[in-house]
């Protein structure tokens, strides 16, 4: 089977790689340091952080989120769908359904070669829905798809299957600010808690507790799993057993082994360059990493118990205004 498909080499690099140039990086450090960052220290201290970067993740979300969809693409019985708020199990769902679709073959220059991404509004660097040629050479005619949208925008066919991840929101935020530093702001990332006050708000660009609750109010559609990160970490071959059993593969013992081998954090920490976003910004980091630390319950290493307390707070609050029956505190409380 062929999944690195040398014609689509070329997006990998796009993908990935360092999409700005020496001296665009360099300018733009310089106007950070001498004239961003002094500027935005300033506006902090006169208390107009919150309503700048309120603006800012509007607009981010009016781009990313509110500008993105499906178009007219329908679902079909061969597509698997990972459905995750960002930063909770993302790649790690993506490369488990990818290699139980391969029979654990799967083999890849980067992940989006072959699992499209519909809602990137960068689809010139993705690989196109469209494109049939990664299921029809999958060992099981499977493919992966790729979502960030909450469960109202996305495609429903009784025929696909939907598996949606969730992760406890202290520490998807954990990951999400490390990870928005390295791509988006660098040296201009606003400090952690006005981050946190933007995340616990409207104006951030993806609201955990509107993301979960969709999920969560279709989880008895048969053809929708729900799996927390926290399983995935307390017992990886059960959930890959589960998976499997849920897209219809049956893996035999060489198969499920191979599977777990190539899920593996540290296999797949190894292999991350196949996995690194873009740069966005020429402010990122030239050493930025999607795969961090896969961790659980290490809120802390960022969050004191205030801020943790916090997010708790108002995710259990949203959630009862949203009317639903996430049950929070039983699984992350």
């Amino acid at each position: 089977m062929v999944e690195s498909n040398p014609i689509r080499t070329h997006r990998k690099s796009a993908f990935s790689g360092n999409d700005f140039s020496r001296l665009s990086r360099t300018t733009a450090q310089i106007v950070a340091y001498l004239i961003l960052k002094p500027l935005l220290i300033l506006v902090d201290k006169i208390g107009l952080s919150g309503p700048l970067w309120r603006t800012v993740g509007r607009e981010m979300r009016e781009d990313v989120v509110e500008g993105s969809d499906f178009g007219d693409y329908r679902p079909g019985k061969n597509d698997v769908f990972i459905c995750t708020y960002p930063k909770c199990g993302t790649n790690w769902a993506m490369q488990i359904a990818h290699q139980i679709a391969t029979r654990g073959t799967g083999e890849f220059v980067h992940i989006h070669d072959v699992v499209p991404w519909p809602d990137f509004t960068r689809q010139d660097i993705i690989l196109p829905i469209e494109d049939d040629s990664i299921r029809a050479a999958s060992a099981t005619g499977l493919r992966v798809i790729k979502t960030h949208l909450e469960w109202e925008r996305i495609p429903y066919s009784s025929d696909a299957r939907y598996i949606c991840i969730l992760r406890n929101p202290k520490d998807a935020f954990v990951s999400n600010y490390y990870f928005v530093r390295d791509i988006f702001f660098g040296p201009v990332m606003p400090s952690v808690d006005v981050w946190l006050d933007l995340f616990c708000s409207d104006g951030f660009p993806f609201i955990w507790p509107d993301h979960v609750n969709g999920y969560w109010a279709a989880r008895d559609l048969s053809n929708v799993m729900i799996l927390t990160f926290e399983e995935l970490k307390a017992d990886m071959p059960a959930a890959i057993s589960k998976m499997a059993q849920f897209v219809g593969v049956e893996l035999g013992d060489e198969e499920l082994a191979r599977v777990a081998e190539k899920s593996a954090f540290g296999y797949m920490q190894n292999i991350g360059y196949k996995f690194d976003p873009p740069a966005i910004t020429p402010l990122a980091s030239s050493d930025r990493k999607m795969i961090r630390r896969g961790a659980s319950g290490s809120s802390g290493e960022l969050l004191n118990t205030l801020q943790q307390r916090k997010i708790d707070d108002w995710t259990r609050a949203r959630l009862a205004d949203l009317g639903g029956a996430v049950p929070y505190d039983e699984i992350w409380g």
